[in-house]
């Protein structure tokens, strides 16, 4: 039996005892988790999903976190730049083995659903916290005038660290990092590799962070 899932973007065809390698999932090694997004069950019977096959899944245990091949490219601007930089770029992915095949009842296995690095970040909000989404803007709007933090700022800005200094970085994007709370070297210096992928989707320049060399820049400026 075989069976066709669809994760990060891409489809693979697998049955019980396969290894391969996926976008990277948010689960750590020897973890179980469960693929959901089922296009197709092969076998005596095969079935067609309607895009998916209703509660049919794919288990799978992680094997561990890797980075595919580099990928360098070259970047030439002609005429009125005259510049020139080679790229390099390791994409991240996760190394599974698939164990299991379900047919059915894979709504009710209580296994691990396997979720995206960056959508398990941006994961939708329960009902409860949407409510209070929706009723904070309200409370804000009946709030005095005077309770609202402005005066603080000034503050923040003070004893922020000129992110400019960092290479690639100018006026919009030290704004952006200041709207996502980061303001001082030591901040940078501190980021763990799923602390760079979740800024990587804040600032919407996927792979920068480590192109630049930010964190081995803001560990220099720290110091100094």
């Amino acid at each position: 039996m075989f069976a066709v899932l669809k994760t990060g973007g891409k489809q693979y065809k697998v049955q019980a005892g396969d290894v391969l390698r996926v976008e990277k999932l948010a689960a750590d090694a020897g973890e179980t988790v469960q693929f959901n997004e089922i296009l197709m069950l092969g076998g005596d019977s095969p079935v067609v999903g309607a895009p998916f096959v209703k509660d049919a899944g794919v288990q799978a245990e992680v094997v561990e976190q890797i980075k595919g091949e580099k990928v360098i490219h070259f970047v030439k601007r002609r005429r009125k730049h005259s510049s020139q930089r080679t790229k390099g770029h390791r994409q991240k992915l996760t190394l599974v083995k698939v164990t299991d095949i379900l047919s059915s009842g894979a709504d009710k296995s209580g296994v691990k659903a396997a979720l995206g690095a960056s959508t398990a970040v941006s994961a939708p909000a329960p009902k409860a916290e949407k409510k209070a989404a929706k009723e904070a803007p309200k409370a804000k709007a009946a709030a005095p005038k005077a309770e609202a933090p402005k005066a603080e700022a000034p503050k923040a800005a003070a004893g922020a660290d000129d992110l400019k200094k960092l290479s690639g970085v100018g006026p919009a994007l030290e704004k952006k990092l200041h709207d996502a709370g980061v303001t001082t070297f030591a901040q940078i210096a501190a980021w763990s590799d799923e602390d760079v992928a979740q800024m990587d989707e804040k600032l919407s320049f996927k792979g920068r962070i480590e192109r630049e060399g930010w964190i081995e820049q803001a560990k220099e400026l720290a110091k100094g």
